[in-house]
């Protein structure tokens, strides 16, 4: 049998698709789901072959709606997929965008992003050595409607005044994540998705969990200051470096 380009083609990229598929699934709840179902189909393969008729028939309705199922049962990662795939393409489309018409010249000032850049670091550390618990997503443009919700619009300038106000114990905004995009404090105290990854570690929060969440269905990142150590954490790509230093 003769083995053309096109079929080692055919086969990287199906390869390239189950590994996506593994980095998509893996350490959630969904994976194990996923392995079930693939025992499934498997197991029916093997009773067809056997002509094990009645446990063949059984099995066969379950195949017959096996995308479906899929659907069904996958909708949180199939969902993320869409977003991850339409915000690429819109993100992509922007840069070209302002390639062409030179936004960049009007974007904010160098001394604006310095200034809030000092202003967050300083809120930061100071609620870290403080252990005051914060959760500060930053959006990168991302559209965030259908993931996030709740929350209090502020759309104000970002200061560490503000930033230690919300987040202070006596405050009604303290819980909840506070949103930043383009130099603003878009709203605080939303309500983020949490993650159901099972290999993140046992001591952490639910904060912890929300920006590992978030980042699991966006392509935004989260800082996370605990409430019990004051340690700072970072999120992005569903993934949790924690204890970071200043």
């Amino acid at each position: 049998m003769k083995v053309s380009v096109w079929d080692i083609l055919d086969i990287g990229i199906v390869a390239y698709l189950l590994y996506q598929l593994y980095k998509l699934l893996r350490g959630s709840i969904a994976f194990n789901i996923f392995v079930g179902l693939l025992l499934l189909y498997i197991s029916w393969f093997v009773v067809n072959q056997l002509n094990m008729d009645l446990l063949s028939s059984i099995l066969d309705q379950f195949v017959k709606v096996g995308i479906i199922i899929l659907i069904i049962i996958f909708q949180p990662e199939v969902r993320r997929f869409l977003l991850l795939l339409g915000n690429t393409t819109l993100r992509q489309r922007s840069n070209f965008l302002d390639r062409f018409l030179d936004r960049n010249a009007m974007s904010s000032s160098a001394e604006a992003h310095r200034a809030a850049q000092e202003a967050l670091s300083e809120a930061i550390l100071r609620m870290s050595r403080r252990r005051v618990g914060a959760l500060i997503v930053f959006c990168q443009n991302f559209n965030l409607q259908g993931i996030v919700s709740g929350g209090v619009e502020l759309d104000a300038k970002i200061s560490q005044a503000i930033i230690e106000s919300i987040f202070a114990k006596e405050s009604p905004l303290h819980d909840g994540a506070v949103l930043i995009d383009n130099l603003k404090i878009l709203c605080a105290s939303a309500i983020l998705p949490v993650s159901e990854q099972t290999n993140l570690p046992k001591s952490v929060g639910l904060r912890h969990r929300a920006a590992v969440g978030l980042t699991e269905r966006s392509n935004v990142v989260a800082l996370v200051v605990s409430e019990e150590t004051g340690a700072i954490s970072f999120a992005k790509g569903d993934k949790l470096e924690r204890k970071i230093k200043e």
